[in-house]
């Protein structure tokens, strides 16, 4: 049976750690999926110091865009993140481009939904790591509006389907839903 978890909170709320200790305590070999796509030597380090944090028993699988085309089929699925997984939707880079239909990226974030529910119809449980962006103020860059608004609508999105929702605050989890 299907099972969604929703992680999200602010930049170092400790939303990751979070996640991987659920997906350890629910299987012995989890499937990290990483979303990032690496754009510079600072993201690159970040990247490794998650890397090295988890151990032999991960199953790490990159995919920037099209997660449905792996098979986790009965497995525990750590998805980290989305707000990286839709800026990759955003501004897909050519490799990722060529993976999709041009009608597919028009619209980035019903692109993205779609993809979520191709990916969560497998007998799976899911483990989404998401950021709270909007509870700051309003930007004064239209692209980073756009993004903000997006995202929290795919948050909404993936939260009304998920069967738990979980804050992270200063390294505490808050139950939500």
């Amino acid at each position: 049976m299907t099972r969604i978890i929703l992680i999200t909170g602010g930049q170092r709320s400790g939303k990751s750690c979070e996640a991987e200790r659920m997906a350890l305590s629910l299987s012995n070999n989890p499937v990290y999926m990483a979303t990032a796509h690496i754009w510079d030597d600072e993201f690159r380090e970040r990247v490794r110091m998650h890397q090295e944090r988890r151990g032999a028993e991960w199953t790490n699988i990159e995919e920037e865009m099209w997660l449905s085309r792996h098979d986790v089929a009965g497995r525990v699925v750590l998805v980290d993140c989305c707000t990286l997984w839709l800026t990759n939707f955003m501004f897909p880079n050519d490799e990722e481009r060529a993976g999709a239909h041009a009608e597919e990226l028009m619209d980035p974030l019903a692109a993205v939904k779609a993809e979520f529910d191709r990916f969560t119809s497998q007998d799976a449980t899911f483990i989404f790591v998401t950021n709270e962006i909007g509870l700051g103020g309003v930007s004064a860059n239209d692209v980073q509006r756009k993004f903000t608004d997006l995202l929290g609508w795919l948050n909404q999105y993936i939260a009304e389907r998920a069967d738990e929702v979980i804050l992270m605050v200063s390294g505490i989890k808050i139950r939500i839903k």
